[in-house]
């Protein structure tokens, strides 16, 4: 083990465990979006707004591949942190090895499910009859090598629960390297299409998946691998805890069918024909741009969350809340910058994925993420209180608030701004996220009061 992972969750001081473990891991995240930033921009750049489209439209089903793994490896991290705090190592373990058995077979059902019914599920996400093959293409490609890409987000997050925070982050940096590496190779040297981008991103999570596993294999983790044992309250505490990602993970795809079928419809109305694939590549351009702030939120709160779950299954409650603060002032900080950045330089942002001769997309997808970006001086909060309110096992709170996040509040803001087109589509994300946070402040009023009440029962 790299460093005494139980003693520095119990007794190093919050701000030092905070640039411990959270900068790693704002890196190692950061890092894993890369490879979706480094795809944009060759599919932008070399393939164009066509590809770019198609590709959108299939993303949302790669990602609720990924979702169910998701499940899985989030849900059972919470348990492990807990039974960890608890000194219970041989619960810790056993979660540990059924989670990665059940991801795997999981990935299996999955991938099978998508590479057979890819183009009915790609009409489903909106695709009309131009980006309809491009899209069932990429989709098949991602689908094939599902059984070793779904597992290597869960143990990313192993990986940082047996301490090994830098480990993860090298990693992730090397995956996005390989990954930067094949994309050339397979777009520029082969001159293949999407599918060379599905394989280059594919194979380079597969390898690292493989690497990952290493320091388990050898024995040398606080997590080990031990004969799985299943058991039905094993069943239900990670589907408890994993349940508020996975449901923000499903809703988000339906909402991302829902904007896409309105986009196709927008897009007509505001450019004529052909003008709502524009408005997929504008939306396309949108989520890549976000891949450069998400990962730092999700960073913090990801890594900081084992620590959570270790004090609070020690019931030192007054040391939860000190390194609870700590993320919430680093995700504030994350917040802002972000918002001024994607503000100040959106037509740079745009740019990296759009081909400049292009100047219709790249002006519109410039204005597009001008009103997007005020989401984020919101989002530092939503992630921050998703993620405390799982870590200290408050599914409930932290499923209400993803699937309201995901799910409910875009349905009614899309509904409130279907008057403004376009603009009201961009503006979804600030009013959701708005909403979230009012949400947020509610749930977390009440689980200071039950901090309260235990303090005085200690």
């Amino acid at each position: 083990m790299k460093r005494d992972t139980e003693t520095m969750y119990a007794t190093m001081k919050p701000w030092k465990l905070f640039f411990i473990v959270a900068l790693p891991g704002m890196i190692s995240m950061f890092a894993m979006s890369i490879y979706s930033i480094i795809e944009g921009a060759f599919i932008g750049q070399r393939l164009g707004e066509g590809a770019f489209a198609a590709v959108n439209i299939a993303m949302p089903l790669v990602l609720i591949n990924f979702s169910l793994a998701d499940l899985i490896g989030v849900g059972a991290s919470v348990p492990i942190s807990i039974a960890l705090g608890k000194k219970d190592r041989e619960t810790a373990n056993n979660v540990f090895s059924c989670s990665v058995l059940m991801i795997f077979l999981a990935a299996i059902l999955m991938g099978t499910l998508m590479f057979t019914a890819a183009e009915p599920l790609c009409r489903m996400m909106g695709a009309d009859d131009l980006l309809l093959e491009t899209s069932v293409r990429y989709l098949r490609t991602c689908a094939l090598c599902s059984p070793l890409t779904s597992i290597f987000f869960a143990m990313d997050n192993y990986l940082r629960i047996s301490g090994y925070v830098k480990t993860s982050m090298v990693i992730n940096v090397c995956s996005n390297l390989a990954t930067l590496g094949f994309l050339t190779f397979f777009l520029i040297v082969m001159e293949m299409d999407v599918v060379g981008s599905a394989l280059a991103t594919s194979i380079s999570m597969c390898l690292c998946s493989v690497v990952a596993m290493v320091p388990f294999l050898r024995r040398k983790t606080l997590l080990q691998f031990t004969r799985p044992r299943f058991y039905k309250a094993m069943f239900k505490e990670i589907a408890a805890c994993g349940s508020p990602v996975f449901l923000n993970n499903i809703s988000g795809r339906v909402t991302s069918i829902l904007i896409n079928i309105s986009l196709m419809t927008l897009g007509v109305r505001v450019w004529g024909e052909n003008g709502g694939t524009t408005a997929v590549a504008v939306y396309a351009v949108l989520m890549y741009a976000s891949d450069f702030c998400w990962p730092l939120l999700y960073g913090v709160s990801d890594s900081l969350a084992p620590a959570i779950g270790y004090n609070w299954g020690a019931e030192n409650y007054d040391r939860v809340k000190r390194i609870a603060g700590c993320g919430y002032i680093g995700n504030a900080v994350i917040g802002l910058v972000s918002t001024s950045v994607l503000f100040f330089f959106s037509d740079g942002v745009a740019s990296l994925f759009v081909n400049g001769e292009d100047a219709m997309l790249l002006a519109e997808s410039a204005r597009a993420i001008r009103l997007f970006c005020f989401a984020y001086l919101f989002r530092w909060f939503v992630v921050i209180t998703q993620g405390f309110l799982s870590a200290i096992e408050k599914p409930a709170f932290a499923t209400a608030m993803s699937v309201a996040t995901a799910l409910v509040f875009p349905v009614v803001m899309l509904a409130s701004l279907w008057s403004l087109g376009l603009d009201g589509i961009w503006l979804n994300f600030v009013g959701v996220n708005l909403l979230s946070s009012i949400l947020g402040v509610i749930l977390l009023t009440r689980v200071a009061r039950e901090i309260r009440r235990k303090n005085k029962r200690l």
